[in-house]
Formats: C-alpha cells, sequence, structure tokens
C-alpha cells in the first residue's frame, strides 16, 4: 500500500520510506486487533480461560501502536512537507487507528465479561449473540483487507454489514431488557447486554475504517 508521490527528490525519498514503514505498522495493529477481537469471542463462546487471559497483555501492545502511529502521523505532518495526498493519508491513518484502538479496548472488555459469565448457565441468547459476533468479526476483517488493498468499494459492503449488526444489538436488547420471570441473580441479563453493546460498536468502528480507506483512495467521506 503506498499512496505517495515518487520523485527523485532525496528528502522525498525519505518520506516515502517512513510513510511505508507507518503503512505496515498500521497494517499490523489492525492484525493484533483482529487476533484480540479472536481471542474475546473464542474466551465467550468456548469458555476458554487461556484464550481471555491472552488478550489483556495484546491490548497492551495494541495500545503502545497506538500511541507510536499517531506520534509519527504527527511528525510527517509537521517535519516533512507532506503533499495534499499524503496529508489525506496521514489524517486517515490517525483517524482510523483511533477506531482500532477502541476496538481492541473492547476485545478487552468482551475477554473481562467472558470470564464473569463461566459462573452461569449459558442464555438461550449465546447462539444469537455468537452469531452477531461472527459478523462484527467479518466487518473488522472486511475492513482490514480493504485497507490492506486500497479497496475503496469495501466501505458499502461494509455498511451493509453494519445494519444486519444493528438489527441484532435492537432485537437481543428487546429480549434481554423484557425478559420476566428472572430467577436468580440478574448479572448475566447485564452482561450480555453490556456485550451486545460492545458488540454493536466495535461495528461501528469497523464501518468507520473502511469508510476511511475510501476516503484515502478517493478524497471524498461517505
Amino acid at each position: 500500500m503506498n499512496l505517495s508521490v515518487n520523485t527523485n527528490h532525496p528528502d522525498r525519498k525519505y518520506f516515502d520510506r517512513c510513510l511505508k514503514r507507518l503503512e505496515q505498522d498500521v497494517l499490523r495493529m489492525g492484525a493484533l486487533v483482529e487476533e484480540s477481537f479472536r481471542l474475546g469471542h473464542q474466551a465467550l463462546f468456548e469458555r476458554d480461560l487461556e484464550s481471555a487471559r491472552k488478550v489483556k497483555p495484546l491490548d497492551k501492545e495494541i495500545d503502545r501502536y497506538y500511541r507510536q502511529i499517531e506520534l509519527d502521523c504527527a511528525t510527517l505532518m509537521t517535519l516533512q512537507a507532506p503533499v495534499a495526498q499524503d496529508l489525506r493519508l496521514l489524517s486517515a491513518f490517525m483517524q482510523l487507528v483511533r477506531d482500532l484502538e477502541r476496538i481492541g479496548d473492547y476485545a478487552k472488555d468482551i475477554a473481562g465479561i467472558a470470564i464473569k459469565l463461566f459462573a452461569y448457565t449459558p442464555h438461550s441468547c449465546m447462539g444469537e449473540i455468537e452469531a452477531m459476533s461472527h459478523h462484527a468479526r467479518y466487518m473488522l476483517a472486511t475492513s482490514l483487507v480493504a485497507l490492506a488493498d486500497l479497496d475503496e468499494q469495501a466501505g458499502p459492503r461494509v455498511k451493509y454489514l453494519d445494519n444486519t449488526v444493528d438489527r441484532a444489538y435492537d432485537r437481543l436488547y428487546h429480549v434481554l431488557a423484557y425478559q420476566r420471570d428472572i430467577k436468580g441473580v440478574v448479572e448475566p441479563i447485564l452482561l450480555m447486554g453490556l456485550l451486545i453493546r460492545h458488540l454493536e460498536r466495535m461495528a461501528d468502528h469497523a464501518t468507520n475504517i473502511a469508510q476511511r480507506v475510501s476516503y484515502i483512495v478517493t478524497g471524498q467521506r461517505g
């Protein structure tokens, strides 16, 4: 992935190399976020404590990438002389890594929810929540492929998937919020309400990533 304009100027060549490293770091951060989401999903639906424990240290690595990429973007903007296309790329990266960082935070929270839910019998809604999680994970994967390939058409496709997640959220929220005759403690209901909200927000951030890719390529905001 490289949108920079090639010239023979030595400063331009240095800038191009910096951009390339930055692009690679964004993709590496994306891969870490995708793995964190996978582990959170596995912890939750396979009741896998070991997967849950792996998410927190992974989140620290994601945060490290986030801080470094933001700093690198700001440095390139202020210390170099980027053309308009470069500025568009750098500003999109700064927004895009915020979306990735938030997805990573939600994955960490989901791992924590999974640990708390281990104590309870799985709720009848968990199958539908698992399908919702699969959709959100697919959205993230699609957005990251779009980023690697600079696929400007990914935005509408991911947005369409987001509508599916939104509908699942609305239906599951209604089921959980209006459940009657709850036996025992209400903690698992509250945790699942929080869980579906996290998944819905993760899908929103994945949509943002795909739309930012379209902006990088076209300069048009979706």
